[in-house]
């Protein structure tokens, strides 16, 4: 239970939980943020996970970064609409989706709130919409420093975590903005380059061969060997 100033952060989750639908919502500063936990949180590491080439530059270093790797499918529009899949994992990337009951069971749905073009703009910030309320208990501490929403003085420190937390001022900017929101909202589509041009997103999967999507042909490199196969 949130306590003090932190409860304007709680207060603000739970408004958008009532809205989509979703049984619990986390709120962190940063749709990439609520990425990396999510997979972090699930221990999804060492998989290769396929993403839309043309997607924000953020979301291939979320998957890097916990220890996966990237293969982009090239297989789309040159604009990304509402949200997809990351790979086979239950981590969905919505950040350009927010409308009412928008919840789908099973899912850790990744909200943004960042930016001009996001249908509820707090400058910055995410969410995480989730049903599993284990997930929901590691979530909230681990995006504030391993901390529960007290002050930190007060505090028995049990978990480890991220300086992620939503800032209160920026929650108080979501309650007054969450007045006027529509009930209904168009799924928002914009245009992204093409991240598969880009060397730093290309990590090798270790001990077998790594799949990546040119075109619609696909490329198997062996890192043992470095033979290259196309099928």
């Amino acid at each position: 239970m949130a306590e003090g100033i932190y409860k304007i952060t709680e207060n603000f989750e739970k408004r958008v939980a009532a809205y989509t639908g979703a049984p619990y919502a986390v709120a962190v500063d940063c749709c990439t943020n609520a990425i990396f936990l999510s997979l972090t949180y699930l221990g999804v590491k060492h998989q290769e996970i396929m993403i839309p080439s043309r997607t924000y530059m953020s979301v291939p270093c979320a998957i890097i970064q916990t220890g996966n790797y990237v293969v982009f499918d090239k297989r789309q529009s040159p604009l990304l609409k509402g949200e997809y899949r990351l790979g086979a994992t239950p981590v969905w990337d919505s950040a350009l989706r927010f409308t009412s009951n928008m919840y789908i069971p099973g899912r850790f749905q990744c909200l943004s709130f960042s930016g001009p073009n996001k249908i509820l703009k707090l400058s910055k910030g995410g969410m995480i919409l989730t049903d599993d309320e284990e997930a929901y208990v590691w979530l909230k501490k681990a995006r504030f420093s391993g901390r529960n929403e007290q002050p930190y003085h007060t505090d028995v420190f049990t978990q480890l975590g991220w300086n992620m937390y939503l800032l209160p001022e920026l929650a108080t900017r979501g309650l007054l903005l969450m007045d006027g929101i529509s009930l209904y909202n168009n799924d928002k589509e914009l245009p992204y380059p093409d991240l598969s041009q880009f060397d730093i997103y290309r990590t090798e999967y270790p001990y077998q061969a790594k799949a990546n999507e040119i075109n619609n042909e696909k490329i198997f490199i062996d890192p043992r060997t470095g033979d290259v196969t196309i099928k």
